[in-house]
């Protein structure tokens, strides 16, 4: 099957589209990626969606305007990354859709609840593909936390018997994977570490007024000093002391924190920089101090992926906080793209729910049992698709293996 996994995360900054090829061999499914392209949100359709987040409260209206306007913007992200491989969009199986997700809710005391939004009508509509969409429900609707999804796909492709690796995606927010070294299913779990680059990247664009989107590369950050009492302060969130399973994002690690931190370090005298340096070591530290709070013995090997992987800041303080004798290297050294791994793990994800098959480890997300996740919108092959699917394998695959060009 040729798949289009689509993901826009809770940096809002775009959207992540990857063609995947899989081909199932007994019990392993090989996958090459055809093609991997990054479409950023056009400057209105971004303001529309971060005017949704908290604490802004959007309209009944605004909500259902930018679900059609997120819809076509991901079809048409599904469509340019199609062209790329030269494949018509007659010739791709499925389309699997994130969303773009504006609420995340599983505080204990209150409803769970999620929503991404995205209209997977107008995506099946705008390219005739069937599109699978509303992932993140079901596990929530089985007692889980909606999250982290892609924890599946990191066993299925990276566990290791007898060592302990940590799959440690930063993108808005920070979520670990945590193989250990025990017998699957023993030491396999997974959590939200805390804040990734949402508030570095909020502190950047209101210090800055607007000029940047980013502290690209840690520059700002490299020039500053870390202050060391707010720093400890932070880190005191009791967020950081909830066991794992968890969740969290914009609603508590967002716009509203982080104007909080950045009033209080100008009261201080902090210059810009050293904001963006403390906000910096705030994600390293709490990366770092989750491992240390719940990840038992030895680290093999921490292996990164998402945007903050780039921000050599960053990197670097999370190297120092780990220590030097726990090896840090990016999934791109696997051959899974650290940019487009999110992506490429909801095409497996899609796959799985296809074929009827749980897309989930509910020691990862807490629910009591493993649910096929998702909703599928018809398209113009769907017929043609269910029949595939019925003379296909009858088991879900164990392994996942990347088929490596050559």
């Amino acid at each position: 099957m040729i798949i289009v996994g689509l993901m826009s995360g809770t940096s809002a900054d775009g959207i992540d589209a990857a063609v995947v090829e899989l081909t199932a061999e007994q019990d392993t499914l090989w996958m090459s990626t055809l093609s991997f392209v990054e479409s950023p949100h056009p400057a209105r359709l971004r303001r529309r969606i971060l005017d949704l987040f908290p604490p802004h409260r959007g309209s009944a209206r605004a909500i259902c305007e930018a679900n059609v306007l997120i819809g076509q913007a991901f079809a048409a992200a599904a469509l340019n990354a199609i062209a790329q491989t030269r494949l018509a969009p007659g010739q791709i199986d499925l389309i699997v859709s994130h969303g773009q997700t504006i609420y995340h809710q599983v505080a204990p005391g209150r409803i769970h609840s999620t929503l991404q939004i995205g209209a997977p009508a107008v995506i099946a509509e705008k390219t005739g593909v069937t599109t699978i969409a509303d992932l993140r429900p079901r596990d929530i609707a089985a007692g889980g936390q909606g999250a982290p999804l892609v924890s599946y796909v990191d066993y299925l492709l990276f566990y290791e018997p007898g060592q302990t690796r940590i799959l440690q995606n930063i993108g808005g927010v920070g979520n670990a994977t945590v193989l250990g070294a025990n017998p699957p299913g023993k030491a396999i779990f997974a959590f939200d570490t805390g804040p990734g680059n949402a508030l570095i990247d909020h502190a950047a664009w209101r210090l800055s007024h607007g000029a940047l989107k980013c502290d690209r590369d840690g520059k700002w950050a490299k020039k500053g000093q870390i202050h060391h009492p707010l720093l400890d302060d932070l880190l005191s969130h009791p967020y950081f002391k909830q066991p794992p399973p968890k969740t969290t994002g914009r609603e508590l690690f967002g716009a509203t924190f982080a104007n909080g931190v950045i009033d209080r370090a100008l009261d201080k005298g902090l210059t810009k920089f050293d904001i963006l340096s403390t906000l910096t070591a705030f994600t390293a530290h709490s990366i770092a101090q989750a491992y240390r709070d719940f990840v038992a013995g030895n680290i093999d090997l921490v292996i990164l992926s998402g945007g903050g992987q780039h921000n050599p800041t960053l990197v670097d303080m999370l190297r120092r906080q780990v220590g030097t004798q726990t090896p840090l290297d990016s999934s791109d050294a696997f051959g899974l793209s650290s940019d487009g791994k999110e992506a490429i793990a909801f095409a497996v994800l899609g796959y799985l729910t296809l074929h009827g098959w749980p897309g989930v480890l509910p020691a990862c997300t807490g629910a009591t049992h493993p649910s096929v996740l998702g909703q599928i919108t018809p398209g113009n092959n769907y017929r043609r698709l269910l029949a595939q699917v019925l003379t296909g394998d009858a088991q879900p695959p164990s392994r996942l293996r990347i088929k490596r060009a050559g």
